[in-house]
């Protein structure tokens, strides 16, 4: 590696580097890919000590930095977080490698046979903050999609990303695959995210993975496609038949659960008429929990819940807060969302079929959900053993951006000797 000093070089032979590795792992077996990261998971839980210790210091960096809770919490690893690491990088390793699956077959009159086929993007860059999981996340994903990846954590995980990358290294070694495979920026210069967004080059696409100051950075100044998403602005709407034991389960859930990620509930919206019938339980049940609501209405003469203000609906709280008002049927509840959302994961509680049909018709959020938290809108929860982030945007990914989702396609295009009139 050059020195350090001199970043455009450093960003420039970690580009050359991941591109000469992407052309073999476009080919290379789905076995070998699986070995890797078996051999990757084995090495995390092995060097499972030194982890925890590389964590203690960024810990101690975050607490210095005036991190907030939530913050903190996303950047904390213990026994059992790592666990799930280790977890998800088997999981990964067991799905069925996407590179080379048919997606469509057809025969033209000409005699052509025609295929669309899974192919890698090539080389994939991921710039994320604070939680130092997405390491292995984004650097298995990459792997099993047959994508290189180069990897730029946030100032706070540097030592648990450090020391997390080091066993996904070893895994490649273990595979006897290019360890320019997986490659992590080697320094806290920001000056390393702005050579990224630039090197188009060497990256086909950059998945950014944080807060809104992060995201919306990568989104303006990114001269490589993006993969993105914003903000988290999640909504549940509890509708006129919910059932309120139900309502009440799920919106704590969504709520509290982890209160700094980006499928938190961040504004409930409840129906008249499940008010008429069943009054505030909801909304009792979180200021019970200890969350800060902000009530629009007759909602903020509930005793403990603070008067919303405008600035409240449409905001990322990541924190034990949220908005809550009172609509009129769902139609108002899909204009509400429409108005303050962010395309990312809308929740409905509801018995009432045609009330989630319309919901689910009406609205255009990546993740839509019935009688479900919000909190389960994530690659893993969704089968797909991990995710390298949400994607709200239209083209090309969309939701959790699993394996599958890292690949493009080409065209296999086979005559015999088929000539065009």
């Amino acid at each position: 590696m050059k020195d350090m000093d001199n970043i455009p070089e450093v960003m420039r032979e970690l580009g050359e580097n991941a591109r000469a590795a992407a052309a073999v792992l476009a080919f290379t077996p789905a076995e070998a890919k699986r070995l890797a990261l078996e051999a990757a998971a084995d090495a995390v839980w092995e060097k499972r000590e030194e982890i925890l210790a590389a964590n203690g210091k960024d810990m101690e960096f975050g607490r210095e930095k005036g991190l907030t809770d939530a913050m903190l919490d996303r950047l904390r690893l213990d026994e059992a977080r790592i666990e799930g690491i280790v977890a998800g990088l088997r999981a990964v390793a067991a799905q069925t490698d996407p590179v080379g699956q048919v997606i469509a077959e057809w025969d033209m009159p000409t005699g052509l046979n025609i295929r669309r086929v899974r192919t890698p993007l090539g080389v994939v860059g991921v710039i994320y903050e604070s939680r130092p999981n997405v390491t292995a996340d984004a650097g298995a994903l990459c792997l099993k999609s047959g994508n290189a990846v180069i990897l730029r954590g946030g100032s706070e995980s540097f030592h648990s990303s450090g020391a997390i990358h080091a066993c996904l290294v070893e895994g490649l070694r273990v595979a006897g695959l290019p360890e320019a495979a997986i490659q992590r920026v080697p320094t806290r210069d920001r000056a390393a995210v702005s050579e990224m967004l630039g090197m188009v080059e060497h990256i086909d696409v950059i998945v950014p993975r944080g807060g809104k100051g992060l995201v919306g950075l990568v989104q303006r100044e990114a001269r490589v496609p993006v993969f993105a998403h914003l903000e988290g602005i999640c909504h549940i709407y509890v509708g006129a038949d919910a059932d309120p034991a139900m309502a009440v389960e799920v919106v704590l859930n969504a709520k509290t659960r982890r209160t700094g990620i980006c499928g938190a509930m961040e504004c409930l919206l409840i129906d008249s008429a499940f008010r008429a019938r069943h009054g505030d339980a909801v909304v009792e049940a979180l200021v019970a929990a200890g969350v800060e609501v902000r009530g629009a209405g007759a909602l903020s003469a509930i005793e403990g819940v603070v008067e919303a203000r405008p600035e409240d609906f449409g905001t990322e709280f990541l924190d034990m807060i949220c908005a809550a008002r009172i609509v009129d049927g769902v139609e108002e509840a899909v204009e509400h969302i429409r108005t303050y959302g962010s395309s990312h994961t809308e929740a409905i509680i509801t018995a009432d079929d045609a009330a989630a049909a319309y919901f689910f018709d009406r609205l255009d959020s990546a993740i839509l959900m019935r009688n479900a938290s919000t909190q389960f809108a994530d690659g893993g929860e969704f089968g797909m053993g991990a995710e390298i982030g949400i994607a709200t945007g239209k083209m090309h990914a969309r939701g959790p951006v699993g394996a599958e989702q890292l690949t493009s396609f080409k065209y296999l295009v086979v005559g015999k000797g088929a000539l065009r009139a």
